[in-house]
């Protein structure tokens, strides 16, 4: 495998949702490619904003598909949190749970106190997501906050998907929050780097490999950590969202799925402002990028964002160009 995307790291942090299985289903190939792992001698750790689930509950969920998962080798938001909170509190400190059983549990083990009322002089909040949550939990946490509390967040998903669509994520209890104390919290989970960070130094691993599905939350908290990013195209963005990245989301690596893991990943040259990749080149001017090759060739679209991030380096919003494609 010398050859293969693999052998450059010695650790994968891999998303859940969109990478490993869709809904309750394993993605195809997935599971074997995680299983693939152990054979090449590289390290597995699973992150994942759900902290509404212990670690032990997610890795169990995933022995049910078949893939490799020990309990150790999930690292939630939760854990992130109490991470981050006994990093700034002192043994024991009083924190006011406004989340779910498996968020206090986890808040515990990090050698803090949870709570669940101002009443009880809570030093910090921590804030993850719990389908039980009312207006009387957020009231709590907004007076505690409002009155000079520590503020975190396990994380800050704007949407969650249920069976029958999308659905309020945490980061819209996190928002009411906000809007009545006109505080921000501290986030421990993607995309900011404190999950990614725990999730390697779990597995001492020195070059990890963080995959996911979502430029806004995996691609974007590996670049935070200053890991190595790698897209696959089985979850929510597309070559059309990835191409139209802003800088900080986009990913080193484009594939089509963690079976891309296996195979050698085809080096993008650039000669005088003509990007290639395999059989496919691409150019960028005026807004659009001419590429010749096949739109469904993932080479074409390596040289194409390369094209065209060349070409945009620098952009703190999305900026989608104007494909044109030509066949060989």
């Amino acid at each position: 495998m010398a050859d293969s995307l693999i052998s450059l790291f010695d650790a994968v942090l891999s998303d859940l949702d969109g990478v490993v299985y869709a809904g309750p289903h394993a993605i195809p190939g997935a599971v074997e490619s995680l299983r693939r792992l152990q054979t090449v001698g590289v390290g597995l750790g699973y992150v994942t904003n759900n902290a509404s689930r212990t670690p032990a509950q997610v890795a169990a969920h995933l022995r049910e598909l078949g893939a490799p998962a020990e309990d150790h080798q999930v690292v939630s938001s939760s854990q992130a949190a109490g991470e981050l909170l006994a990093s700034m509190l002192p043994a024991g400190a009083h924190v006011l749970i406004t989340g779910s059983a498996a968020l206090a549990h986890e808040i515990e083990l990090a050698g803090l106190k949870p709570v669940h009322s101002a009443a009880e002089s809570p030093v910090a909040v921590v804030q993850g997501f719990n389908p039980e949550i009312g207006w009387k939990d957020l009231a709590e946490a907004s007076y505690v906050v409002a009155g000079g509390a520590k503020w975190f967040a396990t994380n800050t998903d704007m949407s969650i998907p249920q069976a029958r669509g999308m659905a309020p994520g945490n980061g819209t209890l996190v928002a009411a929050v906000a809007a009545a104390t006109g505080k921000t919290p501290l986030v421990a989970g993607k995309p900011e780097a404190p999950l990614f960070h725990a999730a390697a130094k779990r597995l001492k691993a020195d070059r990890p490999l963080v995959v996911g599905d979502r430029l806004d939350t995996d691609i974007l908290g590996g670049n935070r950590a200053g890991f190595a990013t790698a897209a696959v195209l089985t979850g929510v963005d597309t070559t059309h969202t990835i191409i139209a990245a802003r800088t900080d989301e986009r990913p080193d690596y484009l594939l089509a799925d963690l079976e891309g893991l296996y195979a050698p990943y085809p080096e993008v040259v650039s000669d005088a402002g003509t990007f290639r990749c395999g059989a496919a080149s691409a150019v960028a001017g005026d807004g659009t990028v001419t590429v010749t090759g096949d739109e469904a060739d993932l080479d074409a679209w390596r040289a194409a964002c390369a094209a065209w991030w060349a070409a945009v380096p620098d952009t703190d919003v999305a900026q989608t160009p104007q494909l044109v494609w030509r066949n060989h």
